[in-house]
């Protein structure tokens, strides 16, 4: 009676340990998934480019272009004694422009530059003197146009001018505070995930019944997964809701879906693999209770069979 009294308390500690790190894995499980996407998928400028690539045909960005280039045609001309005519003509014109390979090739090359100038900017080592703003030079991507407009033989396309284009992408302080939080988010990338299998392992393993913490594990990572998705979901409601009025909204919902793309799928590969260790260790589980024990050779019952009978 005494050694089993003694017992109890080792088996309580056991379920509270194992229930504690079980259920830090789960909550591990998708910020380690969202960091990982943030430091590796996003900041990767051929997989960014990848991504935006399709938007060039997307309608919703071909009419956010096409206002751009209407809007900032007319600031810098006088449009005349018709200017609703000419509004049309000119956005007309933007709109053909959008279906062209030109437009395409310029699309990638602008997502690119872009890109490739935020990353370098984030990855840099902060300074305490590096208060600038993150800027690029729009020139090569003009030249990129450019070419491709001379082999489509549009007329006079060799006389586009390709000068300088310098554009401010990010100001100073943003430059900064995104800096600070890259190199915790490259930090993060690589210790949440590890250390989510890590905290699931040794729930799993000090676990007095193991197949329940196995099934609890898959549960919360499907759990886990679950609200990913639904964060997703919430984050590009918000962020849609707090854009400027001088951003197309339907064309930056776009652009959301097309970057998160990736870590959507992510989360509902974390539910099927959560449903599934849970479903396959419930199972199992289950087709062992309904098992009958066989009796061992030598066994009084098998002794017992073989007994002659009067």
């Amino acid at each position: 009676m005494a050694p089993r009294l003694r017992l109890r308390p080792r088996l309580r500690l056991r379920h509270a340990l194992s229930a504690v790190l079980i259920t830090l894995a789960c909550l591990l499980t998708p910020c380690g998934t969202l960091a990982a996407w943030a430091a590796y998928a996003l900041s990767d400028t051929g997989r960014y480019v990848d991504a935006m690539a399709p938007l060039a045909a997307d309608p919703r960005v071909r009419d956010a272009v096409a206002d751009t280039v209407r809007d900032g045609v007319f600031s810098h001309i006088d449009p005349g004694p018709a200017p609703g005519a000419t509004r049309l003509f000119v956005h007309d014109a933007a709109r053909s422009f959008t279906r062209t390979e030109a437009f395409r090739a310029g699309w990638d090359a602008a997502n690119r530059t872009v890109h490739d100038a935020v990353v370098r900017a984030l990855r840099r080592p902060p300074r305490a003197d590096d208060h600038r703003p993150v800027t690029v030079d729009l020139a090569p991507v003009t030249a990129r146009v450019r070419h491709q407009l001379v082999r489509d033989h549009v007329p006079f396309a060799h006389r586009i001018p390709v000068h300088p284009t310098p554009v401010t992408v990010l100001g100073a302080a943003e430059a900064d505070r995104l800096r600070r939080g890259y190199h915790a988010l490259d930090v993060a990338a690589v210790w949440l995930p590890f250390a989510a299998v890590a905290c699931a392992v040794t729930g799993i393993a000090v676990a007095a019944r193991r197949r329940r913490a196995v099934t609890a594990a898959g549960l919360g990572t499907a759990l886990g997964g679950a609200l990913l998705a639904l964060a997703v979901a919430v984050g590009r409601r918000l962020t849609l809701a707090e854009l400027p009025g001088t951003v197309h909204g339907p064309a930056a919902g776009a652009v959301y879906d097309a970057l998160t793309a990736t870590l959507r799928t992510a989360a509902w590969l974390l539910v099927a693999l959560g449903l599934t260790v849970a479903l396959v260790s419930w199972l199992t589980g289950r087709v062992r209770r309904r098992t009958p024990a066989v009796p061992a050779p030598g066994t009084p019952g098998e002794l017992s069979d073989r007994s002659p009978r009067l």
